[in-house]
């Protein structure tokens, strides 16, 4: 079998070995942009360019190095529905997202971002400690990576809740389901992890109006993408108090330019989407146990519903 390979940072080598390791069958074809198109069975990419659609509709199915399908999606019609998309499993992001995730809520519960500014105006100040009970955490969606976030915030004692596009039931944790749900969950949220993929419905979702529905002085961690925030809406909520701090890993452009006024605003944290970084030997073992399942006919889970966007 032949496996056309493509990395938006070029490097493809250490991607070559480990398939080689892994999956000794097959011959792995790396992309180069201008060179001319080999045939293939499979393709495993990340962010690919559109230069590359017509090669991608060719092969049997595409695997995402990455659980966000977006950079796939945006192809639409050029990509036939007989072409699967797959995306990651796991593949080791839960933990890092969940090592991300407490680490932002515990940080602002702590007052850290406040004694971290106290500290580079040399000022010396005890603050009150915040009440676990006025410190509800609201995970807005629970897929595999949002229940590990959950999970691991669970043993810290605060209020949890988590909002699906449809009803889920997970221990501990109160659960808002679909549009009518979204409501509900937002007023009694004091901090607000996004975890949703972006999708046509999930694009600027959190804008003026449904930010402004959050507890008094809340949080935003975003992890997801970054398009999913209206951002001149958040920068005007943490400007007017509503919205307290942002720690953002994702953004709607990145780089985030130099001039972007979110470089200057004090109240957010901005991380370069590290998160949770693709692990890449773990990410080739599952890639090569899935294409080993559909050469021999047989089903894999991770299959993308496009139209979902997930």
């Amino acid at each position: 079998m032949r496996i056309l390979l493509q990395r938006a940072d070029g490097d493809s080598a250490p991607w070559v070995a480990d398939f080689a390791d892994l999956l000794p069958e097959a011959r792995i074809i790396p992309w180069r942009e201008g060179e001319p198109a080999q045939p293939c069975d499979y393709a495993v990419v990340w962010s690919p360019p559109a230069s590359m659609a017509g090669e991608l509709a060719a092969v049997k199915a595409i695997f995402n190095c990455g659980a966000g399908v977006d950079g796939l999606l945006k192809f639409g019609d050029a990509l036939p529905g007989s072409t699967a998309i797959v995306r990651l499993g796991d593949a080791g992001m839960g933990m890092q997202m969940a090592e991300y995730v407490t680490h932002a809520v515990l940080r602002y519960f702590r007052r850290f971002d406040e004694y971290q500014l106290q500290a580079g105006r040399g000022q010396w100040q005890p603050l009150a400690p915040h009440s676990k009970e006025d410190f509800p955490i609201g995970v807005l969606g629970i897929g595999v990576l949002g229940s590990t976030v959950l999970e691991a915030l669970a043993p810290f004692g605060f209020a949890l809740r988590g909002w699906s596009r449809t009803q889920k039931s997970v221990p501990g944790v109160a659960c808002f389901a679909g549009q009518e749900g979204l409501d509900a969950f937002l007023r009694g949220t004091r901090v607000l992890v996004c975890m949703l993929p972006l999708t046509a419905q999930t694009g600027n979702l959190l804008d003026r109006a449904n930010l402004s529905k959050l507890l008094p002085a809340s949080y935003l961690i975003n992890v997801a993408r970054g398009a999913i925030v209206a951002e001149p809406d958040l920068l005007m909520l943490i400007k007017s108090g509503q919205i307290k701090g942002a720690t953002l890993d994702v953004l709607r452009h990145e780089p985030l330019p130099a001039q972007h006024p979110f470089w200057q605003e004090p109240a957010i944290t901005l991380t370069p989407h590290i998160s949770a970084m693709t692990l890449r030997r773990t990410s080739v073992a599952q890639i090569a146990g899935k294409i080993r399942r559909l050469a021999a006919g047989q089903s894999i889970c991770d299959v993308v519903d496009r139209s979902l966007g997930y």
